[in-house]
């Protein structure tokens, strides 16, 4: 884990996939290899239950037998974010304290939206972060990403640091996230703590350069991120830049052709689990751009393709 003098959480959060049996079932023992590998990989936390993690597939005995399977069994070695998010305010409320109860670090939350059309407004929207962080006494992130459909303005934001204590980490997914990192953080000074890059780190540099302290891409090829933001943090900016540089087409590849597919297909290449199922109505990754994806992966020889052979 990596924080500051403060205890500012900071660094590489990858999101765990949910490893599924051929038939969809869960696959349990998969979820634990799964952690491990990530915790080999040298993450700074892990993230669980959040869409990369297909969490909207997942009905909510199965979310609260993750969360249980992934706690325990991570067992303190590195810090666990456990998202949240629902819009029913009584519903993200439960899950907040059943979280916090059982270890998580921290909570990651998206603002109450449901399909296409139904939203809150900006006082509906801070009422549902005061009421979850009314519940519970761990720090809570913002996810701030177009899947919503929802503008958080930076004010806004920033007002949720300000009158809210545990909100103090955001994550910025939306175009032009720099610019949005930059003056969140201009204008947050003190109470933004964790200004965090996400979108599988595909815009990293552009974030770091902005102020991002934190990066939560998938558990794709973290042990290669990493040592961007050391380089970076350390005053190395031109061998970050080349560091990413490197793995940038890989990145790229999974953000634009694969989505939440391309870490399960990485970790069954390499023996971490054994398929890289993915619950309908999505569907496994089709055999030339799984390839594809392969192909520019060997090139960089992440831990997850060959963790488990």
């Amino acid at each position: 884990m990596t924080t500051s003098a403060a205890g500012r959480y900071s660094g590489v959060f990858p999101i765990a996939p949910t490893p599924f049996k051929e038939n969809g079932d869960l696959d349990v023992e998969g979820q634990r290899r799964v952690l491990d590998c990530m915790v080999d990989q040298g993450v700074d936390g892990i993230c669980i239950l959040a869409n990369y993690s297909e969490q909207f597939l997942l009905s909510d005995e199965e979310r609260d037998q993750l969360l249980e399977i992934c706690l325990g069994h991570v067992a303190g070695r590195v810090p666990v974010i456990v998202t949240c998010s629902h819009f029913s305010t009584h519903v993200a409320i439960a899950r907040a304290r059943r979280a916090a109860g059982e270890g998580a670090a921290m909570l990651m939350m998206m603002p109450p939206y449901h399909g296409a059309a139904l939203r809150a407004d900006e006082e509906g929207m801070f009422g549902h972060f005061s009421a979850v962080a009314g519940a519970i006494d761990i720090p809570i992130m913002v996810q701030d990403a177009p899947l919503s459909g929802v503008t958080l303005t930076v004010s806004f934001l920033v007002r949720l640091a300000q009158e809210l204590p545990q909100v103090r980490y955001f994550k910025i997914e939306t175009p032009a996230a720099a610019d949005k990192l930059r003056a969140l953080i201009s204008v947050g000074e003190n109470v933004v703590e964790g200004p965090f890059d996400g979108e599988e780190a595909i815009t990293l540099m552009a974030d770091l350069e902005a102020g991002a302290t934190g990066t939560m891409p998938s558990a794709m090829l973290p042990d290669l991120i990493k040592p961007v933001l050391k380089d970076f943090f350390d005053g190395r900016r031109d061998q970050a830049r080349a560091r990413y540089a490197r793995i940038l087409p890989l990145i790229n590849y999974e953000n634009r052709q694969c989505g939440l597919r391309a870490t399960k297909t990485i970790m069954q290449e390499g023996g971490v689990i054994a398929s890289d199922t993915v619950r309908h109505p999505l569907t496994v990754l089709p055999p030339v751009t799984r390839e594809g994806l392969l192909e520019l992966a060997r090139e960089l020889d992440p831990v997850a393709l060959r963790w488990g052979r």
